[in-house]
C-alpha cells in the first residue's frame, strides 16, 4: 500500500492570533542548514518506513511558500529516490497569498509541486485585519490567479463564523468564492484555541465569539451552497468537485500510514506513533546528535488504533466500514461502536447505517464532537 509523507516548515513572518499550529517567527533562517537537516530526517524515516512508494507529499507549516524553490526541489528529489512515487502523485504545498510568495509559484511548480493550498482566510479586508493576516483581498485574488495559471489543482481556505458575521455576510462571501472555479475549498469555523492570542482576547473580553446557534446556521448554509455549486463536503470542513479530494488528507481520515518529518511533525506507520521535537532548535539538535528529529516513538495497541480510526473516519461523509475496521484490528464491531446509540441517533436523523458502513448525516455533522463521544465506546478511547 502506498504511503503519504508530510514535511513541516515551521517558520512564518507573523504568528496569527487564532493559530495554534507549530509555527515560529525568526529573524533569519539558514536555508542550507535546514536543507541538510530535513534531508537527514527524510533518510532516517525511509530507513524505518520504506518499502512502499509515496502517493502524496504535503508541505505544511508554518508557511512553506517561504521556502526557496530549490529546497523544495531537493526534498522532492530525495523523497523520490528513497521511496519512489506512484504515478500521478499528489504534491501539495501550503502558501500565503502575498505577492512575494506568489512570485515563486512558477518555480515551485517546476520543482514538482502540482497542488497548492492558499490561505486566503477571508474575502473581506476588515476580517483579514481582525485575523491578523498580512495580505489584503486584492493580493489574495492576484495570488489565486497566479496559482491557477501554474498548478493543476488549487484549493483555498476561508474562515467563517467570525464575531458579528451574519448569514447574509457569509453567503455573499461564499458565493464569490465559489465563483473562482477551484476544485477544492477548506471552510473552517473560527475556533478559539487555548494558548492563542485570541484565547487571551476572549478571556479579557476584547471580543465575544459568535454564538453557537448562528454558527450552526452558517454551517448549514455552507453545506447547502457548496452542494448546489457541485463542490459538496466530503469531510466536515472540506469540499471538493469529483476527483479533487485531497488524497493526502484522506490518508489521515482513512487512517492509512503516513510519515511526518520536520519540527513537530506527527506520523503513524506500522502501528507506531511518532512525534518530532516541536521547537525548531530542539529538532535541529536532535538531527545533530542522533540523525533524526524524533522526540517520541510509541507502539499503539489495537484498541488505540481502532479508536483513532473511528474518530478520524467519522469526519468523512462516506463514513467508515465497521466490519473492515474490526477485522483490521482483530476486534468485534461492538468494540468499535455502540450500535444501540447509533440506532438511537439514526432515529433522530443524526447518523446512518447501510450494511457494514455507517456515518454521520448532514444534520449530525454540526454535532460531530458530541456524537463521537456517544458512538465510540469510552473503554475503546481509554485503552
Amino acid at each position: 500500500m502506498a504511503r503519504a509523507l508530510y514535511i513541516h516548515w515551521p517558520f512564518c513572518l507573523k504568528k496569527c492570533p487564532y493559530c495554534d499550529f507549530n509555527s515560529h517567527v525568526r529573524d533569519g533562517v539558514d536555508h542550507a542548514l535546514w536543507q541538510d537537516a530535513l534531508l537527514a530526517d527524510l533518510r532516517h524515516e525511509a530507513e524505518v518506513a520504506g518499502g512502499e512508494p509515496l502517493e502524496s507529499v504535503f508541505f505544511g507549516g508554518g508557511t512553506p511558500s517561504l521556502m526557496p524553490p530549490a529546497l523544495v526541489a531537493a526534498l522532492l528529489a530525495e523523497a523520490e529516490r528513497l521511496w519512489g512515487f506512484t504515478p500521478g502523485i499528489e504534491i501539495t504545498l501550503e502558501a500565503n497569498p502575498s505577492s512575494v510568495e506568489a512570485a515563486k509559484f512558477a518555480a515551485l511548480a517546476a520543482a514538482g509541486v502540482n497542488r497548492v493550498s492558499l490561505g486566503l482566510q477571508s474575502l473581506d479586508d476588515v476580517a483579514l485585519r481582525f485575523l491578523g493576516r498580512l495580505h489584503n483581498v486584492a493580493e489574495s485574488l492576484a495570488a489565486l490567479e497566479v496559482a491557477q495559471r501554474n498548478f493543476g489543482r488549487v484549493s483555498f481556505d476561508l474562515i467563517y463564523a467570525l464575531p458579528g458575521q451574519t448569514a447574509e455576510m457569509w453567503e455573499t462571501q461564499l458565493r464569490r468564492a465559489l465563483g473562482f472555479g477551484t476544485g477544492h475549498l477548506s471552510l473552517y469555523q473560527l475556533t478559539i484555541e487555548a494558548g492563542t492570542r485570541f484565547a487571551t482576547m476572549v478571556r479579557e473580553r476584547e471580543f465575544a465569539p459568535l454564538d453557537e446557534d448562528t454558527s450552526a446556521d452558517l454551517f448549514t448554509l455552507t453545506r447547502k451552497l457548496t452542494t448546489a455549486h457541485g463542490i459538496p463536503a466530503y469531510e466536515i470542513s472540506n469540499h471538493a468537485k469529483p476527483g479533487e479530494r485531497s488524497r493526502h488528507n484522506l490518508a489521515y481520515w482513512q487512517y492509512r500510514d503516513y510519515s511526518g518529518v520536520g519540527p513537530g511533525a506527527h506520523g503513524r506507520r506500522n502501528g507506531i506513533a511518532t512525534v518530532r521535537h516541536r521547537k525548531p532548535e530542539n529538532w535541529l539538535a536532535g538531527i545533530a546528535s542522533v540523525g533524526h528529529g524524533i522526540a517520541q516513538e510509541r507502539q499503539l495497541g489495537a484498541c488505540e488504533q481502532a479508536s483513532e480510526a473511528m474518530l478520524m473516519g467519522l469526519r468523512l461523509g462516506e463514513g467508515i466500514d465497521l466490519a473492515a475496521l474490526a477485522a483490521r484490528f482483530e476486534l468485534c464491531p461492538t468494540d468499535l461502536c455502540d450500535l444501540d446509540r447509533l440506532a438511537f441517533y439514526a432515529g433522530q436523523g443524526l447518523t446512518w447505517r447501510l450494511g457494514d458502513r455507517l456515518g454521520v448525516t448532514e444534520a449530525g455533522m454540526p454535532l460531530l464532537d458530541g456524537l463521537l463521544g456517544e458512538l465510540v465506546p469510552a473503554r475503546l478511547v481509554a485503552s
